[in-house]
């Protein structure tokens, strides 16, 4: 059991061993800051289940913690967070600051690796999709990240909406989520080529 000090925003989804830059200008969330900072540097990002005030969270985030920090004058912060672990939350705390609590258990990571198919499948379909979506890919440094180092950055930073990333962070290990991002960029793929609106992508 762990209590975590949150930051719920809406598409913005950490992984464990990645970083993700955060620029703080609300009060309550410069508050936050200045609160981890004076603590342990740890703060839970999860995803609200809708874009509204007190939404109800989605049950998995990841705790980050604090590496790089800018501190602005006017009480501003650039941060970028590190993701540590995976969290699943057991209730919401009452509190009487201006941020959000939650007691939750922590998921303690798996060293997990693809198979080989698994892999050249996953890069097959990444390159399929970088292609349609007119991205420029360095696909030998690509190729020299490790498993879950490219399996959690495409996750990451892959155009999937809120709904779909949370899926991703949820996925039960390194093959279930390598095998459901396989998915999600073949229907983004499709589906993204001819929308006229842009629904389907962020």
């Amino acid at each position: 059991m762990a209590r975590i000090t949150i930051f719920p925003l809406p598409g913005a989804v950490l992984y464990p061993g990645l970083q993700l830059p955060l620029h703080i200008f609300e009060p309550r969330y410069r508050a936050m800051v200045s609160d981890a900072l004076a603590r342990d540097r740890r703060i839970g990002m999860i995803q609200p289940q809708r874009a509204a005030e007190g939404a109800p969270l989605f049950s998995v985030g990841c705790l980050g913690r604090i590496g790089d920090v800018e501190a602005l004058e006017d009480g501003r912060f650039n941060i970028v967070l590190e993701g540590e672990t995976r969290f699943r939350v057991l209730r919401e705390l009452n509190v009487t600051t201006p941020f959000r609590q939650v007691e939750a258990e922590l998921l303690g990571e798996r060293d997990e690796v693809l198979a080989p198919i698994e892999r050249a499948s996953f890069e097959r379909e990444a390159r399929r999709f970088a292609e349609a979506q007119g991205y420029v890919v360095d696909w030998e440094q690509v190729g020299r990240l490790d498993d879950a180092s490219l399996i959690n950055g495409v996750s990451q930073i892959a155009p999937f909406d809120p709904a779909a990333k949370q899926a991703l962070l949820e996925a039960a290990g390194l093959a279930a989520r390598c095998d459901l991002l396989v998915q999600l960029m073949q229907f983004f793929g499709r589906t993204g080529d001819g929308d006229e609106d842009g629904t389907t992508l962020q």
